[in-house]
């Protein structure tokens, strides 16, 4: 009871002295009225909510609401200071991608700033990063002069007229597409076949790119297409062709132009094609800035040394640069007409000879001043055969011209080895090594060898020929198989001797090239009926004898018919640039050397029936023993005859081959040398180891060293056992001579 007095006791003074029951509540004040009034908690205390927050007052309290780029921890929009708090947000990884793709986001105490790359832009540094809008900022027309530039939401894209194209590269300039081109009216009537189809295949895919809805136009992607083009160019490379220098050139262009239009189609930066006939590479870079940097392409036969600037030049970037390497494998660009404008390289006063020592190499690039180069390229090219450089051969850097020759303006050898030649070329084209051979002179021991040993086998013959044909104790079918090969040899020799050299004219080396080539086919021809002969005689027990019209058609028809049938084929193959004989670049010499092989033997497998055929009559106890006798002279002395001439034309395919000059000289020395024991062979076997013709040569040398009184009284004379004596030997050669 007490202590409840004492409280009111003291509650009553508080009340005096403050006014404590007021009658206003929480967040209200009395002012001076004695009224309540709401209290601004948000005016009185500006970090009432704390920072990264706003307070906003209400009557009779407030709350705190978190600014942008703020959360509140609590969770709820609206707190207090008791019962929330802002923190910042990171919007780089709450929300990814907020600068977009060409952006970079970078946080801050409440926001976040975006850094856009080269050509974007953000518009106030927290928005997506979009692309420049170059069509109404660019001074000049970006997408060309026939492209028309499209602005999208966030980018640009260039709309070619008809007739140009970006090949699918939408933000990169129109370049003309050249359809025309691939026409087969731009080329020569005469194609290689199989090249209009290329040409063809070309110009629809070219319209299809220019215009979709063009009539005919197929459209292919890149690498579809050029292996169709590839594919195509195999059938034209097929063997034999192409044969003249207009489809070469033809072909060359259209391949180069093919490769230009395919490339920048292309979806992958380096590719790779090869067929049986062709190897190529080709290296794109794509972008809006202009490449940089080394391009190395190389294959088996081949190699390419450049770099970007020079691939894609100084001119206007259409947004793509291209260098490709192209290998043919049997291409081949040959005749004098080819080699025209590389004369002028004269040593010692002599023009050389040039023959391809490579493959033919083709390098394309994008780049459209390709004759005025800002750099030199280095292109390696591998020799068709290791060799290294002679005396008497060069190494040349060339490449086919627009004229349809090879020329070396521009083009020089850096470097040369055995197996490689580098080229140094201030242009492209198509290249290749070259060999210029430079002839020896033939030293002066050789020419007198020759000429004496040529001289002798003439004068061999023409004795043998006059004696076949005035000894009437030899007359028969043997004799006149050795008539007419003498007659052959002793024309082949005497054209030999004055014409195998003089190349010009040309016509006029054509005619000596076929008619030595006609002329040693009929010695080969008749020494195949002396086989014949030989083993009729062993077989039909010497009733052998051939009729001379059979002898002739055989001896001079057969090879008549295989040089017309030669001359048909092959005319440009009678003649070489050195001698006036058969060519053999082109397989013509096949025409003597096929026919040669295949009489040799064929006389081989006469001659062994022969001897087989006189060893098992020899057993046997033979009246006709000395007839077999001369039939084992005649075979040993044919056998001996066909390997002279054998082995001579064995070293003489080396003497006309491309070969060291030593083995030029050994060569030239045997067949000098058996050429002229051929001739002197015939003259000693046939006649003067013949008793019938050494007496036949006594008789005419007695008539011209006796006198005429001589003659007269021994021709009066009665002597009856001389008579009998001279008809009895009469008597003995006639029977010889049906042999």
């Amino acid at each position: 009871m007490g202590v409840g007095n004492k409280e009111l006791l003291i509650l009553g003074l508080m009340c005096m002295l403050g006014n404590c029951f007021s009658k206003c509540g929480k967040g209200f004040i009395t002012n001076e009225g004695r009224d309540c009034v709401d209290v601004d908690e948000c005016n009185e205390d500006p970090e009432q909510c704390g920072k990264g927050a706003k307070c906003y007052n209400t009557n009779g309290t407030y709350y705190c609401v978190c600014l942008p780029g703020f959360r509140n921890i609590a969770g709820t929009i609206n707190f207090t200071v008791t019962t929330g708090q802002c923190r910042d947000i990171n919007e780089c990884t709450a929300e990814g991608g907020r600068c977009g793709r060409a952006g970079h986001c970078s946080n801050l105490i409440g926001s976040y700033n975006c850094t856009c790359q080269s050509g974007y832009f953000s518009p106030n540094g927290t928005e997506k990063c979009r692309e420049i809008n170059r069509c109404e900022e660019s001074k000049i027309n970006i997408c060309g002069e026939n492209g028309t530039c499209q602005n999208d939401e966030l980018s640009y894209w260039c709309k070619c007229q008809q007739g140009y194209s970006n090949y699918g590269n939408k933000r990169t300039p129109c370049s003309e597409l050249k359809c025309d081109g691939f026409s087969a009216d731009s080329g020569p009537t005469q194609s290689p076949r199989g090249l209009a189809n290329i040409l063809s295949m070309m110009r629809n895919s070219c319209l299809a790119l220019s215009s979709p809805s063009a009539a005919g136009g197929e459209k292919f992607d890149g690498e579809t297409l050029l292996e169709k083009l590839f594919t195509a160019t195999e059938a034209v490379l097929s063997p034999g062709r192409p044969d003249t220098a207009e489809d070469v050139s033809l072909l060359l262009g259209t391949v180069e132009n093919s490769i230009m239009f395919i490339g920048p189609q292309l979806k992958g930066n380096h590719t790779k094609i090869q067929t049986n006939e062709t190897d190529a590479q080709i290296a794109v870079r794509r972008g809006s800035t202009r490449p940089t940097g080394a391009i190395h392409l190389t294959n088996e036969n081949a190699t390419l040394e450049t770099d970007w600037e020079t691939a894609s030049g100084t001119g206007t970037y259409p947004g793509f640069a291209m260098a490709a390497l192209l290998t043919y494998k049997n291409l081949k660009i040959s005749g004098n007409r080819s080699f025209e404008e590389l004369k002028g390289r004269e040593k010692d006063g002599v023009d050389p000879s040039f023959q391809i020592f490579s493959r033919v190499v083709s390098v394309v690039v994008s780049n459209p001043s390709t004759q005025n180069l800002s750099r030199s390229v280095n292109i390696t090219l591998r020799h068709l055969k290791d060799a290294e450089e002679s005396p008497e051969e060069r190494y040349i850097c060339a490449y086919w011209t627009e004229r349809e020759t090879w020329s070396t303006d521009g083009c020089y050898q850096h470097h040369s080895n055995a197996t490689h030649t580098v080229c140094t070329c201030e242009h492209l084209s198509s290249f290749a090594v070259l060999m210029a051979l430079y002839p020896i002179e033939e030293p002066f021991g050789l020419l007198l060898v020759n000429n004496i040993a040529l001289i002798i086998s003439i004068v061999c013959l023409l004795l043998s020929i006059l004696t076949f044909m005035f000894c009437r104790s030899i007359k028969g079918t043997r004799t006149t198989i050795h008539l007419h090969l003498c007659i052959c040899l002793f024309l082949a020799d005497l054209i030999f001797l004055a014409g195998i050299s003089q190349t010009e004219p040309v016509n006029g080396c054509r005619f000596v090239a076929a008619m030595l080539h006609y002329l040693f086919l009929g010695v080969f021809t008749w020494m195949l009926l002396e086989g014949v002969q030989l083993y009729r005689m062993v077989v039909l027990v010497f009733n052998a004898t051939i009729r001379p019209l059979y002898l002739f058609l055989a001896g001079y028809g057969m090879p008549l018919l295989i040089v017309i049938i030669s001359a048909i084929i092959r005319p440009k193959g009678y003649g070489t640039d050195k001698f006036c004989w058969l060519s053999l670049e082109d397989g013509l010499i096949w025409s003597f050397v096929g026919p040669v092989c295949f009489i040799i033997v064929i006389n081989v497998f006469f001659f062994i029936i022969t001897v087989w055929k006189l060893a098992h009559k020899f057993t046997s106890l033979n009246p006709e023993l000395s007839k077999l006798n001369k039939i084992k002279a005649f075979t040993v002395t044919a056998i001996a005859q066909m390997c002279i001439l054998g082995l001579m034309w064995v070293f003489g395919t080396l003497l006309f081959q491309e070969g060291t000059v030593h083995t030029r000289t050994v060569s030239a020395y045997i067949f000098t040398i058996l050429n002229s024991l051929q001739g002197a062979l015939i003259f000693i076997l046939h006649c003067l180891l013949s008793k019938q013709v050494r007496e036949e040569y006594a008789h005419f040398l007695s008539c011209i060293c006796t006198t005429h009184k001589k003659r007269y009284s021994d021709l009066t004379s009665t002597n009856p056992s001389s008579t009998q004596s001279q008809g009895s030997r009469s008597g003995q050669q006639t029977s010889e001579s049906q042999i």
